[in-house]
């Protein structure tokens, strides 16, 4: 044995071509876990899922055994013109950077072999996404690559296209990366679909190789990779638990509610300090309007030729530019969404910096995981609180980071739209039998247990269309009922390839910049209507003045550095995760225990601190914060809001009404539920609609002077029985309804994007969907004044499929039946008090972002912001909750008590008052000042009444026994008085709550 042969053995590379192998010990030395773990079932071409910490070579683990396959027909001089390696990214960037970083090994490898005196021709990678241009596109087919890499919508449409599938036919492996980040959602279903139908196309079952660094639980992911007619994969599972160097940067001023000015400077001092203590810092924000300011205000700081920014409303030109920069060192800070946020290699960045909790551990785990992204590095995040509860959040994330805990991942099943859509996709490009298109459909493992009768409802729907006064909707193919077969229409295959895909259509405005005619990227709808000439924008961190707004663009011209205004994106925020607000419960209940509430101020409090410093990378001004939070909050509520204590809160508002809240830290998706069955209930109970707003933390309703009830019935307003029918009412008038209609209908090719060669307008598109919605259900565009009871939710299979998605995407149904289970049971605590002010932990709820709004009423109305928020309670509410201040009962008496300056005005005061005491009366001592305001006003009110009497507007009575008389309003009758009862009280409605509070009474002398 020789040396070399020892070498490949050692380093389990003994199956590897001398080239490859002799490259890659050059290059690593030696292989990584994941890699020896999951070439041995590569090899085998098993379907194999690797799920291993970003930075542990799991890409060339499935990469390196294709390379050798493709290096050996290389060298036999077998390797011809055609795709062997499939490579799907769910990101663009994901893709040009893979394409990117084949290139320097196949270039090693060839250029390895030059020096050995090997010919060896080249092995060719290409990239084809929606980015790709035209020109690429042809050549890519004239010529196709070794490799191509690809996004799933890019491969539905090669499956469909007449020329590409053709291309599709000699795959042999299919690499899916960064899985988990599709398997959730409707991309994931597609996805399924168009694997399966790859596989359909070949003849065979191509190799298919996972990866993913974070995804829980394995054997779910690992199904839906190998789908429902394969043998279960082989699973390669290292701990996805490393070495991290991961704190919490808190500002210096105090958190609140919401961040002020100030604080934001403060940030955006802080990250510029951090960046210039670094290579490259990667900036992770939750928006794309916040991700141009931030941009915006580092380039301030740092130059802006030093900050770039990244997200998807950016061209491709854009965001490719910002890429090169980054890796190539020529700027100091990227500011980026999502965009940037799977397994991309974007050069050597040192630092990730989080501005706001991401709101789910795995994207957390995921986006830290972008620093030190090499073997052996320690990635270094920085997570900025900017509020009090993203404090908390923050604090929770790391916790479960450290603790290895990661979000489940849950599979839609069988959405009826993606399967309309790959119907029409698959018949385009082939006839289909009926029982074969079904087969092949449930190989799918989203579609594993699709039922027949869901199956025949959708080819029937596609041949027949959907009726409406204007024609057929959506009738693409023609069916064969005699002989059970399927064929496209004229027209289908069009269809499926311009309005296709899973990712939900937006009302988007194209922004190009004058006069070169180039696309800078994309703003809101909403945004460019409202936008003028001469405006300016800022879009990739520049200065952009409006030209002129017409349908569908926004053109524009460089502004040359001016102040520009940040434009806005409308979308859904995406929910907090179940496991993550678990450990936000978890913390809150810890802290509370460590400090005792009949001593909050005893060592409890340096416990807590240190326990949050070990645990949650806090210093200690983040970690006093929060356990000041925590404590003050529950000085007022009694007790800290977790999973198993949910608390109702109610006080009065600015206007005179009141804010019920009620404090469940459940998530977006509970209670955003929960908002909306009991709004419904109220509208039903009062014959009103109530403002609402539900965060991941609670929900708000907006009462008037009539909702009165005791507080503890609340928890009792919806019973999980009758949820899923009060719901499903509640959700018709809701925009979700109406989204998600569009969405759906969209995706099941019913509203084409494209017509005439042209993008259909936002607003026409808006019309259609009503028009359609309409044919298939036009009680929910009835008139409601004409529908007694509830609306009766109409069969059609796209109707199904809507509802599912609100009740179990948007929302989560079934969290909320186990919540009001827990409720019903005792399992859950519900706790119900009014207060006189709103506690600690109302305070974001109240200012809740418009997102989270669950009725149609703009910021400016919204009765929650008519509610006056103290940073710190006062001293006797947090000594004893319940007991007013003698001087603050004093002062409302003084203020309600009526200034009466004539006789008018006396006699609207006893339309209040009902019977004063005439002439003077004595009082005890120490009555109550109500009391004594009155034994003022007495002798002045004298003269007005005279003037009443005579009048006939008011007269004298008798009342009791005692020779003490009353003036009282002639339209009510002495008997009246005789009964009631001789001492009585003011029956004013401000007074007398404060006498009774006191406990006086007003007696006559």
């Amino acid at each position: 044995m020789n040396l070399e042969t020892s070498q490949a053995i050692s380093s389990g590379l003994d199956w590897a071509h001398p080239l490859v192998r002799d490259w890659f010990i050059g290059r690593f030395s030696t292989p990584t876990e994941p890699q020896l773990l999951g070439w041995p079932s590569i090899l085998a071409r098993e379907t194999t899922l690797i799920s291993a910490p970003t930075g542990s070579g799991k890409t060339l683990a499935a990469f390196l055994i294709c390379i050798d396959r493709l290096v050996r027909k290389a060298l036999n001089g077998e390797l011809r013109d055609q795709i062997e390696v499939l490579y799907v990214s769910p990101l663009k960037a994901l893709s040009n950077d893979i394409q990117k970083n084949l290139e320097v090994p196949l270039g090693e490898i060839l250029e390895l072999a030059g020096r050995r005196g090997i010919l060896m021709p080249d092995i060719r990678t290409a990239v084809r996404t929606g980015d790709t241009l035209a020109q690429e596109r042809r050549a890519m087919l004239s010529r196709p690559p070794h490799i191509l890499v690809t996004t799933p919508e890019s491969l539905y449409i090669l499956l469909t296209a007449v020329k590409s599938r053709e291309v599709l036919r000699t795959v042999e492996a299919v690499i899916v990366d960064e899985i988990h980040a599709v398997a959730d959602d409707k991309r994931g279903a597609h996805l399924a679909l168009s694997l399966e139908r790859l596989d359909h196309l070949t003849g065979k079952a191509l190799t298919r190789i996972g990866l993913s660094a974070t995804q829980k639980p394995i054997e779910l992911v690992a199904r839906f990779l190998g789908g429902s007619a394969r043998s279960d994969p082989v699973i390669v599972q290292i701990g996805h638990r490393r070495e991290l160097d991961l704190a919490i940067e808190v500002p210096g001023s105090e958190l609140g509610p919401v961040a002020s000015n100030e604080m934001w400077g403060e940030i955006y001092d802080r990250i510029a300090t951090l960046a210039t203590q670094h290579r490259s810092t990667l900036i992770f924000v939750n928006t794309r309007r916040l991700a141009e300011r931030v941009a915006h205000h580092l380039g301030e700081r740092l130059g802006q030729a030093a900050v770039a920014t990244h997200h998807g409303s950016l061209s491709r030109k854009l965001r490719l530019a910002a890429e090169r920069k980054l890796k190539a060192g020529e700027i100091r800070a990227l500011v980026a969404t999502a965009s940037l946020e799977l397994g991309i290699d974007i050069g050597s960045v040192d630092l990730v910096c989080q501005i706001g909790s991401p709101r789910s551990i795995s994207v957390g785990l995921q986006r830290i995981g972008r620093a030190g992204h090499w073997r052996g590095a320690v990635p270094k995040g920085r997570l900025f609180a900017t509020t009090r509860d993203d404090l908390l959040e923050c604090a929770a994330l790391v916790r479960a980071i450290r603790q290895g805990d990661l979000d489940r991942i849950a599979i839609p099943g069988a959405p009826l739209d993606i399967l309309a859509q790959q119907i029409v996709a698959m018949c385009a490009a082939e006839d289909w039998s009926e029982d074969q298109l079904f087969q092949t459909v449930r190989r799918a493992y989203p579609y594993g247990h699709l039922s027949r009768n869901d199956f025949d409802e959708i080819v029937e729907m596609l041949s027949e269309g959907i009726a409406s006064k204007r024609g057929r909707y959506a009738a693409y193919l023609h069916r064969d009922r005699v002989n059970g077969m399927v064929r496209a229409r004229r027209g289908s295959r069009l269809a499926a390839i311009t309005s296709g895909g899973a990712i939900p259509e937006n009302s988007l405005y194209t922004v190009v910049a004058q006069p070169e005619a180039i696309v800078v990227g994309t703003v809101d709808e909403d945004f460019a209507v409202e936008s003028l000439a001469g405006d300016i924008m800022l879009l990739g961190n520049t200065s952009w003045r409006i030209r002129r707004v017409q349908a569908g663009s926004v053109l524009v011209e460089d502004a040359q550095g001016a102040p520009p205004n940040v434009p806005f994106w409308r979308g859904e925020a995406p929910s907090r995760t179940d496991e993550l607000s678990a450990h936000i419960g978890e913390l809150r209940e810890q802290i509370s225990k460590f400090v005792a509430r009949a001593s909050p101020d005893s060592g409890g409090r340096v416990a807590a601190v240190n326990w949050l410093k070990a645990e949650c990378g806090l210093d200690d001004p983040g970690a006093e914060q929060i356990v000041e939070y925590i404590v003050a909050g529950r000085a007022l509520l009694g007790a800290v809001p977790t999973q198993t204590t949910i608390i109702a809160e109610r006080f009065f508002d600015e206007s005179g009404g009141m804010q019920l809240v009620i404090h469940a830290p459940f998530g977006g998706r509970i209670n955003k539920a929960w908002g909306l069955a009991l709004r419904k209930r109220f509208c039903r109970a009062f014959n009103f609609e109530l403002q609402a707003a539900a965060t991941d933390n609670g929900l708000n309703i907006s009462l008037s002077e009539q909702h009165s009830f005791p507080l503890g019935d609340v928890f009792h307003f919806l019973h999980p029985n009758s949820l899923k029918s009060v719901l499903e009412q509640a959700v018709l008038t809701s925009p979700l309804f109406t989204t998600r209609w569009r969405w759906d209908a969209g995706r099941a090719l019913a509203l084409l994007r494209f017509r005439g060669g042209k993008r259909v307008p936002p607003q026409i598109q808006r019309m259609r969907a009503d028009d359609l919605l309409a044919a298939v259900f036009p009680e929910a565009q009835a008139c409601q004044e004409n529908i007694a009871g509830d609306i009766a939710i109409s069969n059609h299979p796209l109707i199904r499929e809507v509802m599912k998605d609100v009740l179990t995407e948007a929302m989560d149904i079934e969290g909320l039946e186990r919540v009001l289970d827990g409720i019903a049971s005792g399992g859950i605590r519900c706790l119900a008090v009014d207060t006189p002010q709103p506690s600690h932990f109302s305070h974001e709820i109240l200012n809740a972002n418009p997102y989270a709004y669950l009725d149609d009423a703009p910021l400016e109305e919204r009765r929650a912001r008519a509610v006056e928020m103290r940073r710190i309670l006062p001293d006797a509410v947090l000594g004893e909750i319940g007991r007013l201040d003698p001087a603050a009962i004093a002062e409302v008496s003084d203020d309600a008590w009526p200034d009466v300056r004539d006789a008018e005005e006396l006699h609207d005061t006893l339309l209040t008052l009902i019977a004063i005491p005439a002439g003077s009366m004595t009082v005890a001592e120490g009555s109550h000042g109500m009391v004594l305001k009155l034994q003022e006003s007495l002798p002045v009110w004298d003269d007005f009444f005279s003037q009443l009497a005579e009048q006939h507007r008011a007269t004298r009575n008798l009342l009791g026994r005692r020779r003490t008389y009353a003036l009282v309003p002639p339209s009510l009758s002495r008997s009246r008085f005789r009964i009631a009862a001789p001492r009585f009280r003011i029956a004013s409605l401000v007074a007398g709550r404060c006498a009774s509070l006191s406990g006086n009474r007003l007696d006559p002398a």
